[in-house]
């Protein structure tokens, strides 16, 4: 499914309506170049999740947990990182719920996982004509058929 978004405000619209119709146990795995919108996206999540705070990019912390809102929010950006070193985070425990309370895991720099987990929705944010962007959404083993305003 390709979505046009015409602005900053499309694409976090489009997260507000992912944060509103995911469940715990979710898994976004984000791609695309620099200021495409991928951090923007989780904002719209985390505010489609009632998440309390400002949600920033973690680039310099790997993760930040946003637990205070309807479901957690897991923000993951493996920007800095390379496959073996991402190995070493054991990303799993985020989307299985091991060790933390099961929330929405949203990773930017997907492309850098050496695994991915068994069910995630792929999005892709690319640019394109005249300012506008555009979101790949692509769901491997999940079902994004509930999801209003999503077509």
């Amino acid at each position: 499914m390709n979505i046009l978004l015409a602005d900053a405000q499309a694409t976090l619209r489009l997260g507000i309506t992912l944060g509103q119709n995911l469940t715990a146990g979710s898994v976004i795995l984000l791609e695309g170049d620099l200021g495409t919108g991928k951090t923007t996206l989780v904002q719209g999540i985390g505010q489609g999740l009632d998440t309390t705070g400002l949600i920033v990019s973690p680039t310099f912390t790997l993760i930040n947990e946003y637990t205070e809102g309807r479901i957690p929010l897991y923000h993951l950006d493996l920007y800095r990182l390379e496959p073996s070193e991402v190995l070493a985070l054991n990303l799993e425990t985020y989307w299985e719920g091991v060790e933390v309370m099961p929330g929405i895991v949203a990773i930017e720099w997907a492309e850098r996982m050496p695994y991915k987990p068994n069910s995630y929705l792929s999005l892709v944010l690319t640019y394109g004509e005249e300012g506008t962007r555009q979101a790949k959404i692509t769901p491997f083993n999940f079902s994004i058929s509930d999801f209003v305003g999503l077509d």
